[in-house]
């Protein structure tokens, strides 16, 4: 299977993105919020993200959105101006297919392009049902930092969440 072209996303996309987000929120641990957001709160986090500065990409095979990744702030103090947090989301019929792989090595791409230097992926569970999270994200050349353990409840169990990272560029060689 030849893999999706990856692109920036863009408000048209926004249907697809909701639909995709929506079934990680509802059927599983990725993201912790509870409710999945509609269409509008899709939208304007996508501006929110464009409007910090920050790539949001799609991975689209012919007319299908299959994914999309985004980076956002780490943490709003100046101090974390230069890193950021990772998201990736696949539908669920097009995961297993080299997809996240795509979109988060563009996405790396794209961060570095910008001047960032240090990535961190949150995985919600990755000791657990987000374990291919965590194997995505080690091929990517990302280190276990840390786990929080039980500090998420969802689906009627506690969650662990993981932190991966990931140095961009020179990393924390030169000051930025």
């Amino acid at each position: 299977m030849m893999l999706p072209s990856i692109r920036p996303a863009t408000p048209a996309d926004i249907p697809a993105i909701a639909a995709i987000y929506g079934d990680a929120v509802r059927n599983g641990t990725a993201s912790w919020e509870l409710d999945a957001p509609d269409e509008a709160e899709m939208l304007r986090r996508l501006e929110a993200i464009l409007a910090g500065g920050y790539p949001y990409l799609v991975a689209q095979r012919d007319d299908l959105l299959l994914g999309y990744a985004y980076a956002s702030a780490y943490r709003p103090r100046p101090a974390y101006r230069s890193t950021v947090e990772n998201s990736i989301y696949i539908a669920p019929d097009a995961q297993g297919a080299g997809i996240g792989s795509a979109l988060l090595a563009a996405l790396i791409e794209a961060c570095t392009a910008e001047g960032f230097r240090q990535i961190i992926a949150v995985i919600g569970d990755g000791t657990g049902a987000s374990v291919g999270s965590r194997r995505l994200h080690e091929r990517a050349g990302f280190r276990l930092i840390g786990v929080a353990e039980k500090v998420g409840f969802k689906h009627g169990r506690w969650l662990d969440q993981m932190l991966m990272q990931k140095d961009l560029g020179e990393g924390s060689a030169t000051p930025p």
